[in-house]
C-alpha cells in the first residue's frame, strides 16, 4: 500500500508534515458571509429520503432530457466534512455516483493525502444532472438545482465544507467573485456557522497540474480549520 508521502509525489507536490502546514495556517482570517451567523434547522431522518425522491423524480430543468441518472451524492450523510463540485460528468451519468472518473481518482489521493477516505465524507455536485458534452452549467440550472444543494447542508449539517471549483464556490457563498478571490481565507455558509474552503476542482488540476500545490494549501487550510472547530467543541 503506497503511503501518503508517495501520493504527494505523485500530485507533484514536496512533501512535508501536516503539524508545520496547519500551524502556517491556523492564523488565516475568517470571512463571515452574513452577519446574523446561526445554527441551522435540523431536518427530519425522513427527509433525507424525502429528498433522494425529489432528486430522482425532477424535472425542473431540460437537463433531464439528456441525462442517462440523476446523482444525488455518496458518502455518510452525518459526514463531518461536505465535498461539494459542479456537475456529474460522462461516468458520473452513467453509474449516477459522483466523481468516479479519474477526478475522482486524484479526489481520493488528495483525500489520503490529508488522511481522509470516501467514506467518511459526503460528496455531492451543485447540478444533479449532466449538461451535455461537460458543457458549464447555465445560470439558470445553477438556481433551479442548487435548493437540493443547501436542502443537503441542512441535513448533514457537516463541521466544514470544501467547495470545489468556481461553480460549487459561487453557488454556496452567492457570490460571483473568481475563485482566485475566493480561496486562501475561511467563509462561513450563509446564515450559519459551517466553515467554508474553496479550492480548485479536480478536474482542473488534471488540466492544469500546477495548480495542485495551491490545492494542498487549501486542503490544509480546511484540515486546520476542522481541527480548530473540532478542538473547540471538545472544551
Amino acid at each position: 500500500m503506497r503511503s501518503r508521502s508517495q501520493y504527494l509525489r505523485e500530485m507533484g507536490l514536496t512533501p512535508w508534515t501536516l503539524s508545520t502546514a496547519t500551524r502556517a495556517v491556523a492564523s488565516q482570517d475568517v470571512e463571515t458571509v452574513l452577519s446574523d451567523v446561526q445554527p441551522l434547522e435540523k431536518v427530519p431522518p425522513s427527509g433525507w429520503a424525502s429528498l433522494q425522491q425529489q432528486v430522482g423524480n425532477c424535472i425542473r430543468c431540460s437537463l433531464h432530457t439528456t441525462r442517462k441518472s440523476t446523482v444525488f451524492g455518496e458518502g455518510d450523510p452525518k459526514a463531518n466534512w461536505l465535498l461539494v463540485g459542479e456537475a456529474p460528468g460522462a461516468e458520473e451519468d452513467r453509474q449516477g455516483l459522483p466523481f468516479v472518473g479519474r477526478a475522482g481518482q486524484l479526489l481520493n489521493r488528495m483525500l489520503f493525502s490529508v488522511h481522509l477516505a470516501r467514506n467518511e465524507i459526503f460528496v455531492a455536485n451543485v447540478l444533479k444532472c449532466r449538461p451535455p458534452d461537460n458543457r458549464d452549467p447555465f445560470g439558470e440550472e445553477v438556481s433551479t438545482c442548487e435548493s437540493f444543494l443547501h436542502q443537503q447542508v441542512k441535513f448533514i449539517q457537516p463541521k466544514i465544507i470544501l467547495a470545489m471549483g468556481r461553480f460549487a464556490a459561487q453557488a454556496l457563498l452567492r457570490s460571483e467573485q473568481t475563485i482566485g478571490q475566493l480561496r486562501g481565507r475561511v467563509h462561513r455558509y450563509p446564515g450559519c456557522d459551517i466553515p467554508l474552503v474553496v479550492t480548485y476542482h479536480p478536474a482542473y488540476l488534471l488540466r492544469s497540474p500546477l495548480a495542485k500545490a495551491k490545492a494542498w494549501e487549501d486542503l490544509v487550510l480546511a484540515l486546520a480549520e476542522f481541527q480548530r472547530v473540532a478542538n473547540s467543541e471538545n472544551g
